[in-house]
C-alpha cells in the first residue's frame, strides 16, 4: 500500500468537508450527539438524506446509472470518516446499503425502476427481516413459511431484532418456500410494505433505553410474487451477497469519535472534587491500549480500500477480520469513553436522550450519550454475523492454509 498523499485524494475530502461544515449546522451537530443508537432516528436521517439527496451523494457506493456517485472505494472511505468526524448523522442502512445493490444484481428491471429511486430519496424507509427467535447466528435455520398461492405468497411466521421496523414503511423478508435436505436451499427474497394486512410490529426497548429493534409477527400475510427478489429458493445466496455490505464501514472513524469524546471528558476536572480522570495512570493505559486498537483498524481499513481501489478481491477471510476486529475496538473505545466521565458515567441519561427531548443532561452535555451507545453497542459483536461465526469463518481459512 502506498500511504503517500495523493493529491486528487485530498482535494476530493476537502471539498467533502467543506460541504459538510456548511451543512452540519451546530443545531444538527447537537441532535445526532443524542444519537446512541446505531442510527438517527427518521426525521434528523431523512432530513439529512435529503441534503445529500440535493447534491448528488445520497448513495456514495451506487454506480451512476442509477443515481449514485459512482465513486471509488478510496472516496467512499473519506466521505465515511469525514461524516464521523463532522458530527452528521449516522443514515440508516437497509436501504441504500443493503436492497439497494440487492436489487441492482438480482432483481428485474421492473423492480430497479420502482424500488432505486424510492431508496435514492427517501420516501421508503427500510427494514431487515432476517433473523428469528429460534434462527440468529444459524441464520440458515430459519423456519417463516411462504406457501404459493396463486399469485401471492401467503407467509407465516415471525421475525426479531428488527431494527426500525416501526418506522419503516417496506421490509424484506427471509422467508422458506422448501424443506429440503440442505437448509440452505428453499429459501426465498420477498419484500413488503408494513402496512400489509398480518404484519404486526412489537418493540423491543435496549437497556440502554432505546426503542430501536422489535418483534415483527408474520399472519396470513400475503405478498405477490411480483415482490419476490430473484428466483425461489436463491434467497439464501441473497442474503450472503447482502450481508457483505452490512459488515462494511468506517469502523476506525467511528471509535476514534468516541475516544476524542473520551479525552475531552477525561481532561475535564470534576466540578466538585476537581479530580480529573486523565490524571489516573490506570485510565491512560486503557486509553492508550484503545487508541492503539483503533490505530490497527484504521491502517487495516486503509490497506483493504487501497487493495480494492486497485482491483483486488480482498475475499471473505479479510471482510471477517474487519467485521471482527472493528466490532472489537468500537467497544473498547466505548468502555474508555464511559471510564472518562467517572462517577457520572453511572447517571442514567434516558430522558436526556429520548427523540426530540429538551432535557438537559446531567453533569455536563458530554455525559449525555457515552453510556447508552456503551450500552447500545454491545450488540456490534452480533449483528452482522456475530463475531463467534467470523472467528469459525477464519478457523476454516486457517484450517485450508489460505491465511490471509
Amino acid at each position: 500500500m502506498d500511504a503517500s498523499p495523493d493529491p486528487d485524494l485530498e482535494a476530493f475530502r476537502k471539498t467533502v468537508r467543506d460541504f459538510l461544515h456548511q451543512t452540519i449546522t451546530p443545531d444538527i451537530r447537537a441532535q445526532a450527539q443524542r444519537q446512541a443508537g446505531i442510527a438517527a432516528e427518521p426525521a434528523l436521517g431523512i432530513w439529512w438524506l435529503k441534503e445529500l439527496h440535493k447534491k448528488g451523494w445520497a448513495a456514495p457506493a451506487w454506480p451512476k446509472e442509477y443515481g449514485g456517485t459512482g465513486w471509488d472505494a478510496a472516496r467512499r472511505h473519506i466521505f465515511e470518516e469525514e461524516c464521523v468526524r463532522a458530527g452528521a448523522p449516522t443514515l440508516w442502512v437497509s436501504g441504500h446499503q443493503l436492497l439497494g445493490p440487492v436489487v441492482m444484481q438480482f432483481g428485474t428491471q421492473a423492480q430497479k425502476d420502482f424500488f432505486l429511486p424510492r431508496i435514492l430519496n427517501g420516501e421508503h424507509y427500510w427494514s431487515q427481516g432476517f433473523s428469528e427467535p429460534g434462527s440468529g447466528s444459524d441464520l440458515a435455520s430459519l423456519s417463516t413459511q411462504a406457501v404459493l398461492d396463486g399469485d401471492h405468497y401467503i407467509v407465516n411466521g415471525g421475525k426479531i431484532w428488527t431494527s426500525h421496523a416501526h418506522w419503516s414503511n417496506w421490509i424484506f423478508l427471509l422467508v422458506r418456500t422448501a424443506k429440503p435436505a440442505n437448509k440452505r436451499e428453499g429459501i426465498t427474497f420477498l419484500v413488503a410494505p408494513t402496512d400489509t394486512p398480518g404484519i404486526t410490529v412489537q418493540p423491543i426497548v435496549s437497556m440502554s433505553g432505546e426503542h430501536e429493534t422489535n418483534q415483527v409477527f408474520l399472519d396470513n400475510v400475503r405478498i405477490p410474487v411480483t415482490n419476490r427478489i430473484g428466483d425461489e429458493g436463491l434467497g439464501w445466496a441473497i442474503a450472503k451477497y447482502l450481508l457483505e455490505f452490512e459488515r462494511a464501514g468506517s469502523y476506525a472513524a467511528q471509535a476514534q469519535a468516541s475516544l476524542d469524546e473520551a479525552r475531552i471528558a477525561a481532561k475535564s476536572p470534576d466540578p466538585v472534587t476537581g479530580e480529573r480522570q486523565w490524571d489516573d495512570p490506570q485510565f491512560r493505559r486503557d486509553f492508550a491500549d484503545a487508541q492503539l486498537r483503533v490505530t490497527a483498524q484504521s491502517w487495516m481499513e486503509k490497506r483493504v480500500v487501497s487493495a480494492i481501489s486497485s482491483g483486488q478481491n480482498v475475499g471473505d477471510a479479510i471482510a471477517s477480520i474487519l467485521k471482527l476486529r472493528g466490532s472489537e475496538c468500537q467497544q473498547a473505545a466505548q468502555e474508555v469513553s464511559v471510564a472518562a466521565l467517572g462517577p457520572l458515567g453511572m447517571a442514567d441519561q434516558r430522558a436526556a436522550l429520548k427523540p426530540g427531548s429538551n432535557e438537559a443532561a446531567i453533569g455536563t452535555p458530554s455525559a449525555i450519550r457515552p453510556t447508552a451507545k456503551y450500552l447500545n453497542g454491545r450488540a456490534a459483536s452480533i449483528y452482522g454475523g456475530s463475531n463467534e461465526i467470523q472467528r469459525n469463518i477464519l478457523f476454516r481459512f486457517i484450517s485450508a492454509g489460505q491465511v490471509p
